[in-house]
């Protein structure tokens, strides 16, 4: 028997390819029907109907009572960075009676009618961006007519939405700061995505404690990654080839610190004697690794807890404006960052 060939989820560009418009127009046409002509929205529901991309349930009536369900999209649910912001949302909405739908926009084009279904079915009251990105198109005049949002831990200004995170530039400023206050010259730096925000001002911190201290900021000492283990590991590779390898790391992220950590004991180097490290987050296993890890502590709790009450706020009718809520940080100092040792 031959196995069943499997065919892909149809997306919102397959609707707009059907109906000969613009992705802009099926998003405008299924969550704003208002904001079209009838002609349009019937050739686009119809084109959705022809390709299987509206579910089922819109054969039922749209008009539903509050759904007290909000969802929570994350960029990545396998990095351990999000589970206490998630912890927080999850234990603010439950003490108000709302439940958390995840969804995990890694594969966002497979996501992408999930996401859409939920909005236009009505299925959920609001929705908690943990990215810097929505998990699919819509104009800022359709974002106006889309369900409640708030951002966490990113800021993305042109979203023009409520947001609740640190001061990203700040924090690694005095990460770096510290460093060199031990007694570094060569300080490296292993970022994260370039497209994402918060990388850029972490990138932009790192820059700006080089130049105050007098360091001439080398490219050759800044390295990217994408937030994983093996990213750290193959970047810390990268700066111990250099001909003058670095004394000190600064990383974006503790899980690719702990793969940068990994990898400089396979090739023979003292953690902080050798090689000192700090990370960003301050996960759970930052502090159980050998040597603990020096890191950047966010409040993730409470920047999930905090994302929630303003997404409540509206829920209830109350004005929130748009923009930052910065919270306070911290550097936590352990075992894996220390003075250079003095070389012959």
């Amino acid at each position: 028997m031959k196995p069943k060939k499997q065919v892909a989820a149809a997306t919102m560009k397959d609707v707009a390819a059907q109906a000969r418009v613009s992705t802009a127009t099926v998003s405008r046409a299924l969550m704003n029907p208002e904001k079209v002509s009838q002609t349009t929205r019937h050739r686009v529901e119809q084109a959705a109907i022809e390709v299987g991309y509206l579910p089922n349930s819109l054969s039922r009536s749209l008009k539903r009572h509050e759904s007290r369900t909000i969802l929570v999209i994350v960029p990545d649910i396998c990095d351990p960075f999000f589970s206490e912001i998630i912890r927080g949302i999850e234990v603010t909405a439950a003490g108000q009676g709302y439940l958390v739908l995840i969804g995990d926009c890694a594969h966002q084009n497979q996501q992408e009618k999930t996401f859409i279904d939920l909005i236009i079915t009505k299925q959920i009251d609001g929705m908690l961006l943990l990215g810097s990105r929505l998990p699919f198109d819509a104009s800022k005049e359709e974002q106006r007519n889309l369900p409640p949002m708030v951002m966490a831990n990113e800021f993305a200004p042109e979203l023009e939405l409520p947001t609740v995170h640190i001061d990203n530039l700040t924090a690694a400023f005095n990460a770096v700061n510290y460093l060199h206050e031990l007694g570094h010259e060569r300080i490296a730096c292993i970022a994260g995505p370039e497209e994402m925000p918060l990388c850029h001002y972490r990138l932009q911190g790192y820059v700006q404690a080089l130049r105050r201290c007098g360091i001439t900021v080398d490219p050759h000492y800044i390295a990217r990654g994408d937030f994983t283990y093996e990213a750290g590991a193959n970047a810390l590779s990268q700066l111990l080839d250099l001909p003058k390898p670095p004394t000190a790391v600064f990383c974006h992220s503790d899980v690719m610190a702990l793969g940068a950590l990994s990898h400089a004991k396979r090739r023979g180097y003292k953690v902080p004697n050798d090689i000192s490290l700090i990370g960003f987050d301050n996960i759970s296993l930052s502090a159980f690794c050998d040597p603990p890890l020096t890191t950047v502590s966010q409040p993730r709790f409470d920047i999930g807890r905090e994302a929630m009450l303003l997404l409540l706020d509206q829920l209830n009718g109350i004005r929130v404006d748009s923009g930052s809520r910065l919270l306070d940080c911290e550097l936590v100092v352990r075992g894996s960052s220390a003075a250079p040792a003095l070389r012959k």
